[in-house]
């Protein structure tokens, strides 16, 4: 099949939706498919066009952006042409220009199936406002033409507006997730060049520097974790400068995480390349989800942690509290409170959590050729049931 992928932002730019993307696109590759990614081209230095693993990339160039959403004059003449070009429309939302898609899948009866990743919640602001119930409007209008809406969890429908508005719909996949292999010997060395002492308790977090992640929640659970354990460290995976829409969310931390920083208690990893990520795991004692809203649905760190039998304390969040629930690998704490997460923190590293056996079952499960099985599954019971009807 040639199948036609679209998102607003694609690699190099990282945030959990892209992840699951690139894994996604390139399973289907691997399984024999044609893959279009088509997407913005956010920066100006990415080339228009151009194949990577396999999985071609589209860029339409941004005229400007509202705040995380941009503006793409000439998407529609680019998209018209990738439609007819391919066989599947595969949408990833929360984002703007899905609708025009859907409709035209819908018109020359092509299955259009959309994933719902998350919620959308714009940072404060009359124009964040406008753009948040601009996507909104969009994406429902895009669930009307869609032929079917694949979501993560049960979990996260029940909680979820839209997802509840298109129920007849729905159906679930698990998300895609991979590490690559690394020895032992890169694991060791990852935690000697990030200057960590051998009996330190290291706590991870693995995100974007953004407003919902909930960074202020650790931060302010670790005093009391530095007093029960003087040489604990923080270990921020993950972009953490200049993230769109997210300034002042960083300048108004950065002078409690620097008072950690002098003290050897915070360190920023920067963004991980996949070896890299496959080598911070291991390393860690524990990793900490502290989201605070439904612009997280899962978290597909939390998976990739425990694969390396790493326990996970998650927000009690609808979809995201799903892999600890149903894996029973770490603890469930309420949105919010830092005394309950230092507390979860405390207990983990004071009394760790034994893994056993099952992160071959956990492998198996999210596997991304397992998951691009489903999804071509998918694709193959739409195409016959739009060709019963012609």
């Amino acid at each position: 099949m040639r199948i036609l992928i679209e998102l607003t932002y694609y690699r190099p730019h990282t945030s959990g939706l892209t992840i699951y993307v690139e894994r996604l696109a390139r399973s289907l590759v691997r399984r024999g498919h044609e893959v279009t990614v088509l997407t913005s081209q956010f920066d100006k230095e990415l080339p228009r066009e151009e194949y990577i693993e396999g999985v071609r990339v589209v860029r339409v160039p941004v005229l400007f952006r509202i705040s995380k959403g941009v503006i793409m004059p000439t998407f529609g003449t680019i998209a018209n042409r990738l439609v007819l070009e391919h066989d599947v429309i595969s949408l990833h939302l929360p984002q703007l220009d899905a609708l025009g898609l859907a409709i035209r899948g819908r018109l020359l009866k092509k299955p259009t199936v959309i994933t719902y990743h998350c919620d959308l919640k714009m940072p404060v602001g009359i124009l964040s406002w406008l753009a948040n119930r601009l996507v909104d409007l969009m994406n429902n209008l895009a669930a009307l033409f869609a032929h079917r809406i694949v979501a993560y969890t049960q979990d996260y429908a029940d909680h979820s507006l839209f997802l509840k508005r298109f129920s007849r719909k729905l159906l679930f996949i698990d998300p895609p997730v991979e590490l690559p292999k690394v020895t032992n010997k890169e694991i060791v060395s990852f935690r000697k060049v990030n200057n960590l002492g051998a009996q330190s308790p290291v706590i991870g977090i693995a995100a974007r520097f953004a407003s919902e992640k909930g960074i202020e929640v650790l931060l302010n659970a670790f005093p009391k974790v530095i007093n029960e354990f003087p040489d604990a460290q923080i270990w921020f995976a993950g972009p953490y400068k200049n993230i769109l829409g997210e300034e002042k969310y960083y300048h108004r931390l950065v002078p409690q995480i620097q008072e950690f920083e002098k003290r050897g208690h915070w360190k920023f990893l920067g963004n991980l390349n996949p070896e890299q990520m496959a080598a911070f795991y291991p390393n860690l004692d524990v990793l900490v989800i502290p989201s605070l809203n439904s612009t997280e649905s899962f978290g597909l760190v939390q998976i990739e942690a425990m694969i390396n039998s790493v326990p996970v304390i998650a927000s009690n969040l609808p979809g995201v509290r799903q892999p600890v629930t149903q894996l029973h690998l770490g603890k469930i704490f309420p949105v919010g409170d830092s005394k309950s997460l230092s507390d979860c923190i405390i207990e983990i590293l004071k009394k760790p959590i034994i893994l056993k056996n099952i992160q071959m079952q956990i492998i198996k499960r999210f596997s991304p050729t397992m998951i691009a099985a489903k999804y071509e599954d998918l694709f193959l019971e739409l195409r016959n049931e739009l060709q019963q009807q012609k």
